[in-house]
């Protein structure tokens, strides 16, 4: 998928956990978009790969394209690290889920990630699209469809409470 899919997917899945959650929906979301991101550091054509250009070379010639970073090695670690050193309970929950939003996003293309690395094994949705193509245009502006919905939701509970 591209950047731009991912964000919006980012937006979407912090929105819904914001639905049920009491964290903070503006870090949640902000933390999701960023961790909706981050997974592509080892693209260097990636947004946050032309961002972090050697980060994202390091990482690259390390683990290649769509391995570690898209598994759940690198989830569950990412995940330990944010416990141990971040005290703001939003941001970690954005940033996870941001990520889950991503493998899964690319988990409906036809290259799939490697799940469970350092398994050297695909894993993919029996349904996939090619990046970029006409089906993946249906998936962004779906996903844009339910960001408008869960932000209605949410702004709905808040013009509640006032």
């Amino acid at each position: 998928m591209q950047g731009n899919t991912h964000i919006v997917g980012g937006i979407t899945a912090s929105l819904a956990i914001a639905q049920i959650s009491n964290d903070n929906p503006l870090v949640l979301v902000g933390a999701g978009v960023i961790g909706a991101l981050l997974p592509d550091i080892c693209h260097g054509g990636s947004k946050i790969g032309r961002t972090f250009p050697i980060i994202s070379k390091m990482v690259n010639r390390l683990f290649g394209h769509r391995s570690f970073t898209h598994s759940l090695l690198f989830l569950f670690l990412v995940a330990a690290l944010l416990h141990a050193f971040m005290p703001y309970e939003s941001v970690i929950v954005g940033l996870l889920v941001g990520i889950t939003s991503h493998i899964l996003l690319d988990m409906g293309t036809k290259q799939g990630v490697k799940l469970f690395f350092p398994i050297n094994m695909s894993v993919r949705f029996p349904l996939t699209t090619k990046t970029g193509g006409k089906v993946e245009k249906v998936v962004f502006t779906l996903l844009t469809i339910l960001t408008l919905y869960f932000s209605y939701e949410l702004i709905s509970q808040y013009v509640h409470v006032i």
